[in-house]
């Protein structure tokens, strides 16, 4: 079979595109660590190599013979030694970069595939905390280990040439060793949940920040700054304690350090001079020993690594809790093509519990093709979450969600989000322009399709209006809420989902703007089936059918006309009106959180 490349700008292309992306991603990548560990086996070749020839030059300086070429092995092998060092350093510092921006794209993928349930568990600030300081840690891991295997070879390539030259001096050495083990077991030991805790806390401290700053007008309403200032803080007494434990662990280890350390080196230094004044070592290989001293004693800095790997595991865990964390809502595992279809609806039994309690109670719902049905009932009877169930912004604990004959579990997300489309309460600006947000579901648009969508939800004129139209940059953009809902419903209407799902989109229009927008958004929906989450009596009266919701079940299905004479169908509506003239208008908590 043939495959035909995917058109520009469609989302299988983008995909394909990331794709590539990634795989030259990789390639880069092991080849920078080919690279990188090659330069250090030759700066750890070169080190061991450098008290030997160190001491070739000794000696032939004393005896004067072959001195030329005693210098310039030295030299050759000092020049080796840094150049590999500076190698380290660049080739270092693009492969953290790699990891770094790996480690970020995975995450971020994640956090978006976790949906709102994922936002309740993992607060916006503590997802740019591990985003940003805890993702930096990991990707550091495979230069911190390739500098730990280099100081272990070069202590034990240090240790070996001890031996060579007289076993006496590696027996001194190997008595100053146990000390330094235990000392940094030791602070692995206890610096690891003071670390974590620490994270933990500039995470909680970034949350309270974020919340205050979007509640900032609430905040300078109540005169609450000062109690909202002691909020945010509140966490940097746990803060203050975490980095104290972790900083007197490592105070207390590298002041151990700083003591083993000379000792042990003066140790083996020492036996060298009995060892030249018996006459068992020569002048240059004393040199050589010092240096090899010194070298070997260096395995002391590894406490930095140490250090710098603990903040890797640290951040490691933080990562790994959001990458293992199941998303509600999973990609089928036997995908289920969706047939063309006139988009018929059903729901069978659906169950939906939140907060404790059951919001949708074995819900049974049909929804003929074509028709546009306004979905009403008093606050909390779960309005927004039946019309999530859709398009699998959530999935029912219990119970059947059918378009056109097929189980929307069954279908492959993507296919499934081309087939609903949803404009919520309070859509989100996203894209670089005007003109990208509300070609967000369709970045393959063009501008005459756009427009058309844009005056389709009366929003034609106000963004013409704006500095640069409709490639003026969100961020200069200053939008009502009204104006922000027309581009909601104008990027529903740019989509060709055969079912369109408004979830109180129209809630901050007036009256007389929702019903123009509402006719030309039949007019350029004719065909497909749609729901409106229906808080007022005129958009129910502008529906084909009313689903009456009642207790977790749907009371009725009729014409508003049908079920107006009803009083407790007209108290939904009055209760309604009442609670957005009160403020309230965001329903139910379980609600927001499936209308994210």
């Amino acid at each position: 079979m043939v495959r035909t490349p995917a058109e520009p700008g469609t989302p299988a292309a983008l995909r394909a595109a990331g794709r590539r992306r990634l795989r030259e991603a990789l390639r880069r990548f092991r080849l920078r660590m080919c690279l990188l560990a090659a330069l250090t086996a030759v700066r750890v070749a070169a080190t061991l190599a450098t008290p030997v020839m160190l001491a070739a030059a000794v000696d032939a300086a004393r005896t004067q013979e072959h001195l030329g070429a005693a210098t310039a092995r030295l030299a050759c092998v000092l020049a080796a030694a840094a150049l590999a060092d500076t190698g380290e350093d660049v080739l270092g510092a693009r492969v953290g970069g790699d990891i770094t921006a790996w480690l970020r794209h995975r995450l971020l993928g994640r956090v978006l595939a976790l949906g709102p349930q994922g936002q309740r568990r993992f607060p916006t600030g503590d997802v740019l905390s591990r985003l940003t300081e805890s993702a930096s840690g990991p990707a550091a891991f495979p230069v911190l280990a390739l500098t730990a295997a280099a100081s272990v070879v070069t202590t034990a390539g240090a240790v070996t040439a001890l031996a060579l030259i007289d076993w006496w001096l590696a027996a001194a050495f190997a008595a100053g060793v146990p000390p330094l083990v235990v000392a940094l077991r030791v602070f692995v030991v206890r610096a690891t949940e003071p670390f974590a805790r620490y994270q933990a806390c500039q995470a909680a401290i970034a949350t309270r920040l974020l919340d205050a700053r979007q509640g900032i007008r609430t905040i300078r309403a109540s005169g609450t700054a000062g109690a909202e200032a002691a909020r945010v803080l509140a966490p940097l007494a746990g803060l203050r304690r975490a980095g104290l434990e972790t900083w007197e662990a490592q105070g207390r280890v590298s002041r151990r350090l700083a003591l083993l350390a000379p000792l042990t080196q003066v140790l083996v230094v020492g036996v060298a001079g009995i060892r030249l004044a018996t006459g068992d070592i020569t002048t240059g290989q004393l040199v050589a020993s010092v240096s090899y001293a010194a070298m070997a004693v260096a395995s002391a800095s590894l406490f930095d690594t140490f250090v710098a790997l603990l903040n890797c595991q640290v951040g490691a865990g933080r990562i790994d809790e959001i990458m293992t964390t199941v998303p509600a809502v999973r990609p089928p595992p036997g995908p289920v093509p969706l047939p063309d279809g006139p988009g018929r609806l059903r729901l069978r039994g659906v169950t939906v519990r939140a907060g404790g309690r059951t919001v949708l109670d074995r819900l049974d719902l049909d929804v003929p093709p074509g028709a546009t049905v306004a979905v009403a009932g008093a606050s909390g009877t779960g309005k927004s979450v039946l019309v999530a169930t859709i398009g699998r912004l959530l999935d029912p604990d219990e119970g059947t969600v059918e378009i056109d004959g097929v189980p929307v579990a069954a279908v492959p997300l993507p296919v499934l989000r081309r087939a609903v489309a949803y404009a919520f309460e309070r859509p989100a600006l996203l894209g670089a322009t005007v003109h990208d947000t509300i070609a967000y579901a369709r970045p393959d648009a063009s501008r005459d399709e756009v427009r058309r969508a844009a005056r389709a939800a009366d929003a034609d004129a106000f963004v013409r209006a704006l500095p640069d139209g409709y490639d003026t940059p969100l961020d200069r953009a200053p939008l009502s809420g009204g104006e922000l809902q027309r581009l909601g419903l104008a990027r529903a209407a740019l989509t060709d989902a055969r079912i369109v799902v408004l979830d109180d989109a129209t809630s901050s229009l007036d009256t007389a703007t929702e019903m123009k927008v509402t006719r030309a958004l039949q007019r350029i929906l004719a065909g497909r089936t749609s729901l409106v989450v229906a808080r007022r009596p005129a958009t129910a009266a502008r529906a084909d059918l009313v689903a009456w919701l009642d207790g977790g079940r749907v009371r009725a299905l009729a014409a508003h006309a049908d079920l107006w004479p009803d009083p407790g169908y007209r108290a939904v509506f009055a209760a309604s009106e009442a609670s957005a003239a009160a403020g309230s208008g965001a329903g139910s908590a379980a609600e927001r959180g499936a209308g994210a």
